[in-house]
C-alpha cells in the first residue's frame, strides 16, 4: 500500500474519502492522520468489513487517487 499518497495528502482528501465512506466521522478523521492501517480499521469497524474487504477498498481508494494526481 503506498500510504504517502493518503499522508502526504491527507487534509485535501479527507473530503474525497468522507464523500465515500459517510459513516466516518470527524474523529475518525482526526486520530487517522493519513494512517492507511487505521483507516482500514475504522471500515471495518463502521461497516461491519472483513479484513480482506477493508484492506482492498483502501488499496482501491489509492489507486483511484493515483491515477487522478498521477495518471496512472
Amino acid at each position: 500500500m503506498n500510504k504517502d499518497i493518503i499522508a502526504g495528502n491527507w487534509k485535501q482528501l479527507k473530503g474525497k474519502i468522507q464523500a465515500e465512506w459517510g459513516e466516518l466521522t470527524d474523529d475518525d478523521f482526526t486520530v487517522a492522520e493519513g494512517n492507511a492501517e487505521y483507516l482500514t480499521g475504522r471500515l471495518q469497524e463502521r461497516y461491519g468489513w472483513e479484513l480482506d474487504r477493508a484492506e482492498k477498498a483502501v488499496r482501491e481508494f489509492e489507486r483511484q487517487l493515483k491515477s487522478e494526481h498521477f495518471g496512472e
